[in-house]
């Protein structure tokens, strides 16, 4: 049998009515489901499965949404018997992750996730910013792109996605000037994305330090199995280090390039996405056309796969 990691999606994969036939197929689903309107205070199966969109996408409800519908899928393999060798997440998706690794509880993580998505829609609303693809454009155009338009405006790579993607962040001023530099260096494509705030940027470093004494209160364990980490890459296990790389994740690029790259050289020859969309799954083969990818986001997905 292939060896095989399981991949969480972040912000971006939402779409309305995810999730809403594993509530109307599984029992262990509903629950999980009523579990989380008691924690986080509001109803999540009207915001996931019938929207508006607009709603869905506001951080606030995207970032519960997304973690929760990820968590039933892996716990309902991990019932079948079927479980990773590695895992790792995309940005919001590495909580996804560290939950099924059992780094900390279902409800513990969801907890995290609540209060991550608050203060990360607050500090959006407080210091407005923006961020946008760059694509077709080698990373490192658009590390020193970015680095040059820093000097005046803040603006920094985000997410390392792909060889040919990166998503930069910043302020309106920085990431604008930064897209005018990245066309102008020939970039294929730049897509402004819709999103509530500069996330992986300075511009969350004060909700990082308020993030990281909620993480101080969690119980965090040692994962079961490696989960790699957005920030250095590789697997972190350590409970002081993963409470450390979680509230810097804030603040950092995602290297999602490197960290697939890694799990490739540790052994995995196939990767699942788990969870909303086939964004990941688009990405890991960009990053590598020779390894498998298989998406597990619907009731029909989970009984082929």
């Amino acid at each position: 049998m292939a060896k095989i990691a399981f991949i969480f999606p972040g912000q971006g994969s939402q779409k309305v009515g995810m999730g809403k036939d594993f509530y109307d197929n599984f029992s262990s689903a509903r629950q999980i489901y009523d579990t989380a309107k008691d924690i986080l205070g509001f109803d999540l199966t009207s915001i996931s499965f019938t929207g508006p969109e607009e709603k869905l996408r506001q951080t606030k409800y995207t970032q519960p949404a997304l973690y929760v519908h990820s968590f039933i899928i892996a716990d309902l393999l991990k019932k079948k018997g079927i479980t990773p060798m590695l895992s790792a997440g995309h940005s919001l998706g590495e909580f996804s992750a560290l939950a099924y690794a059992e780094a900390f509880s279902f409800e513990q993580g969801l907890k995290l996730v609540r209060e991550r998505a608050r203060l990360m829609q607050e500090a959006g609303e407080k210091n407005p910013g923006s961020m946008a693809a760059i694509i077709g454009l080698d990373p490192e155009d658009v590390t020193n792109i970015c680095f040059e338009i820093t000097k005046k405006h803040l603006v920094q790579p985000a997410n390392f996605n792909s060889p040919q993607q990166v998503v930069i962040s910043g302020s309106k001023e920085g990431v604008a000037e930064a897209i005018e530099a990245a066309k102008g260096k020939g970039a294929r494509r730049v897509v402004e994305l819709s999103v509530s705030g500069a996330f992986h940027s300075q511009l969350m470093a004060d909700i990082a330090d308020e993030f990281g004494k909620v993480l101080k209160k969690s119980d965090i364990r040692i994962p079961d199995i490696p989960v790699y980490a957005n920030v250095t890459a590789v697997s972190f296990s350590n409970p002081d280090e993963i409470e450390t790389l979680l509230q810097r994740q804030l603040t950092h690029p995602v290297r999602w390039v490197e960290t697939i790259q890694n799990m490739i050289k540790d052994g995995i020859e196939k990767f699942v996405e788990i969870g909303s969309g086939k964004v990941l799954s688009g990405l890991v083969r960009r990053i590598d056309k020779n390894v498998e990818v298989v998406q597990c986001g619907t009731v029909e997905e989970l009984e082929k796969f």
